[in-house]
């Protein structure tokens, strides 16, 4: 797929705005004609903040999901949701998310949803304008919300019995015309550490096949986001030499959060691939500079070539307040233009 010289891009998702957080709390109010139309005006306000930062990639802000993934759930049957959160009370994390009861077998008869936010998309975004890019989460990321059983007795068979249904919704984006595609799977950085990092590829890699050379692909690892925390060991070395095996015509790695730490592998992914690096720090309210950010381009640039090199925030920009999301992106994208200025 082709490469642009200093993209800008995003990971998929984008803040709510706040009169959406509250109708999400309150459906019962809103008729099926009333949640539509919010979806499309939720779509639209996260759709025009990206362009109005002048991103070269944008997405729908991921306005219609609960989560990156968790939304995901609803569409496949033999799930129990999960009815509530085991801890309620002390700081946010990720243990307040619980796991979903297995109750029969795993199928998603009708899709993941991802291809009707896609033609959402499609329809809202303009014709002549940046390239459009959806999010899909990973099988192996999906399992960790499930609960093993009699019929599924560890993560890895939870996995492979989601890996078709994933791969069947990354088919049907294809065939729905999808130019862009993030197969999103923190949960393999983040317990690459000590799981089998050539087992993650294989999974990956099943997962895409179909879909390889019709679409740019795209993953993201990261170490976690919930409320703005890590999950995992925030290390990227145990990943590789092996995940530069990875079927992807984009590779994202979180850098800004780590202060840059391990900058260096991205001149060893970028002889495989196009490398995203993480610039834009989505856990701090401090917001970058245009100026702050062109140095760390700058950086970037005497690892990997310009033409391989995609620039975006750390992770999606769900857990970030709207007004510093929205900065952040402008001045990412103004820090990007003042060294494309200088090739």
């Amino acid at each position: 797929m082709e490469s642009q010289p200093l993209r800008t891009s995003v990971i998929g998702s984008y803040p709510f705005p706040g009169w959406l957080e509250f109708a999400s709390q309150n459906l019962g109010e809103f008729g099926a004609n009333d949640i539509a139309e919010m979806q499309d005006d939720a779509a639209i306000v996260a759709i025009g903040d990206q362009l109005r930062a002048g991103l070269d990639v944008i997405s729908d802000g991921e306005q219609t999901r609960f989560d990156f993934n968790l939304s995901f759930y609803g569409f496949i049957d033999g799930i129990a949701l999960e009815p509530s959160s085991p801890r309620r009370f002390g700081p946010p994390a990720h243990d307040q998310r619980g796991k979903h009861e297995v109750t029969g077998e795993l199928k998603a008869l009708s899709g993941l949803g991802a291809v009707d936010e896609f033609e959402r998309l499609k329809r809202l975004a303009p014709k002549d304008g940046p390239r459009l890019k959806m999010s899909v989460p990973g099988p192996f990321t999906m399992s960790g919300r499930l609960l093993p059983n009699a019929d599924y007795p560890d993560r890895y068979a939870l996995t492979e019995a989601l890996l078709p249904m994933v791969r069947a919704e990354l088919e049907a984006l294809v065939e729905a015309g999808c130019e862009e595609i993030c197969v999103d799977e923190p949960s393999m950085s983040c317990y690459g550490y000590k799981e089998d990092t050539k087992r993650f590829v294989d999974i990956f890699n099943r997962t895409v096949e179909p879909v390889v050379g019709k679409t740019r692909l795209c993953t993201h690892l990261c170490f976690g986001n919930f409320k703005g925390h890590a999950v995992g060991y925030r290390r990227y070395a145990p990943l590789f030499p092996d995940f530069l095996d990875l079927k992807v015509d984009e590779l994202h790695l979180e850098m800004a959060s780590r202060e840059y730490a391990e900058l260096e592998v991205i001149g060893e992914v970028a002889k495989r691939m196009d490398v995203a690096v993480g610039i834009i720090d989505v856990k701090s309210y401090f917001i970058e500079t245009p100026e702050f950010i062109a140095d760390r381009v700058r950086e970037c640039l005497k690892y990997a070539p310009a033409d391989k090199l995609v620039f975006t925030p750390d992770c999606g920009l769900s857990q970030t307040a709207r007004w510093a999301a929205k900065q952040k992106l402008i001045n990412m994208v103004g820090g990007v233009e003042i060294v494309r200025r200088e090739l």
